[in-house]
């Protein structure tokens, strides 16, 4: 409470302009909400995430901020942006995570920041990739990756990554093998950059790349032994939580990838094994994202030859009480 006072003077405290210390104050949240982002659950930051966002638009619509401080100001409204859209996102809210998308373009053209541009449009992309939405998905990634063609960061892989996943759902696999050899030919030019340093959702790691690619292959119902390492690979590449890269939605899904990859190559045992981790999560961890994952595996289940048998039909039954046993996730 006293630190919360303190913050709160702070903000306030400059009545004619908005003093460095103010900034630096700002700064230290963004980069506490960006490295926490993917590493807890929702419930335990949107309070704090959306104090600080409204923090930030409040000194951008107050008029007491230099011309010199205004980009960075935007920047992080971008950021803040970005956060909550994906937020809104993980309760299954794709309207308003639309619309807090767009806020975050806004600032993101208002900053000049080319980066954060093509980033509002991956995750216009995610919204409907995981709204059951394809088509929307890959023209928002086709979009921003063509923002992002020059630049050195990581984005522009990303938004390759989020264009094979879609025409996965499309059955496009032409388009898959293209755009994932792109973005394997583009992870040997990457330049980190400063979104890269930033971290936590604004960077795609190797771990992350592996993870899509592996995540477009099963959704084209894929299975072989080469398929399965690289899906186990996936999983190992974030089944380490101090590292920096890790987020506990990216390692459910790759589990999630792993079990179907399983079912596609008639292991239905392994199937099982490789999602009982995710089926293991406690209610607060279970976001959008992850029950449409696990959700992904049972609908393999229904038409796979394993649906008849005792594990078939435990497994299914398991996902259904994992999709409905959700906590009542933050919302407003």
């Amino acid at each position: 409470m006293a630190v919360r006072r303190a913050k709160e003077f702070l903000l306030g405290a400059d009545r004619e302009r908005v003093g460095d210390d103010t900034l630096d104050l700002l700064d230290d949240e963004v980069q506490r909400l960006v490295a926490a982002f993917p590493r807890e659950p929702l419930a335990v930051l949107w309070t704090d995430l959306l104090e600080t966002h409204d923090q930030v638009f409040r000194l951008l619509e107050g008029g007491r901020v230099r011309p010199s401080q205004l980009r960075d100001l935007y920047a992080k409204g971008a950021i803040l942006s970005f956060l909550v859209a994906k937020g809104f996102n993980d309760m299954q809210d794709p309207h308003q995570a639309m619309t807090m998308t767009r806020v975050a373009a806004a600032c993101a053209r208002d900053a000049e920041h080319p980066g954060l541009i093509a980033l509002t449009d991956g995750l216009k992309s995610l919204i409907p990739y995981w709204a059951n939405r394809p088509e929307d998905a890959q023209h928002y990634a086709s979009r921003g990756a063509e923002t992002a063609a020059n630049l050195r960061g990581t984005v522009g892989l990303w938004l390759l990554g989020l264009k094979a996943r879609s025409a996965a759902v499309l059955g496009d696999e032409e388009t898959v093998r293209l755009v994932n050899q792109q973005a394997s030919d583009r992870r040997e030019q990457v330049v980190p950059d400063d979104l890269n340093q930033l971290g936590g959702l604004f960077t795609y790691a190797w771990e992350k790349q592996l993870y899509y690619t592996v995540e477009a292959e099963a959704l084209l119902g894929h299975g072989n032994a080469d398929l399965i390492a690289q899906a186990e690979e996936a999983v190992t590449g974030f089944s380490d939580p101090s590292s920096p890269n890790w987020a506990f939605g990216d390692l459910a899904g790759a589990q999630c990838d792993l079990s179907l990859i399983r079912l596609h190559s008639g292991d239905p045992d392994g199937a099982a094994a490789a999602i009982r981790p995710v089926l293991d999560l406690p209610a607060s961890h279970r976001n959008n994202g992850i029950v449409v994952s696990a959700m992904r595996v049972r609908s393999a289940l229904m038409s796979s030859p394993a649906r008849s048998a005792v594990t078939g039909k435990d497994l299914r039954a398991e996902i259904e009480a994992f999709s409905t046993s959700r906590p009542a996730l933050p919302r407003g």
